[in-house]
């Protein structure tokens, strides 16, 4: 199984993007106080389109591990290639840990430092935030959870949706 991974945020505030409103009207889109973020950290694996998301309070080394032993584990007997970019994240003991213990069962490849465009999962990245958080304030951090995993949880009941996202055509 060949996936493509790589952390993104989360983030409470709305992201901001041009609006069409009438004339002489200005559209007003709430804020908090303070702003809360999350981080999602996923894979998509580029033949299936099926992605695995979690959401968590930090990206640290140790979610990165945890990652790498979802894949694993729903993969128990398949070899596991992850392409992603060189973060300082993606290299720690942790990491080396999960890739000893799957003995053989998970390679990382990485990609050049500084060129997100070569890692197609950032597509769907911005396609979920457009979708999700683009304008929209969510009453609580848990709503706005609720509504990334509804997001992906929608993708892969129709994972030909997110190969068309990646610009993924695999044979």
């Amino acid at each position: 199984m060949f996936y493509y991974a790589d952390e993104f945020n989360v983030s409470w505030l709305p992201t901001l993007r041009a609006m069409w409103s009438p004339v002489g009207q200005q559209v007003m889109i709430n804020t908090p106080h303070q702003p809360y973020k999350r981080y999602g950290l996923g894979a998509v694996n580029y033949q299936t389109g099926a992605t695995l998301v979690l959401v968590r309070r930090h990206k640290r080394r140790s979610e990165v591990a945890e990652l790498l032993q979802a894949l694993l584990d729903k993969h128990p007997s398949q070899t596991v290639y992850v392409a992603w970019d060189n973060c300082s994240t993606h290299q720690d003991a942790e990491v080396e840990a999960v890739v000893r213990g799957a003995a053989g069962r998970l390679i990382l490849l990485y990609l050049p430092t500084y060129s997100p465009w070569l890692n197609p999962i950032e597509m769907l990245w911005r396609h979920c935030r457009r979708e999700v958080t683009h304008c929209e304030l969510f009453a609580s951090v848990k709503a706005l959870i609720q509504a990334t995993y509804d997001f992906f949880e929608r993708h892969n009941r129709c994972p030909a949706t997110v190969r068309s996202i990646m610009g993924a055509h695999p044979n």
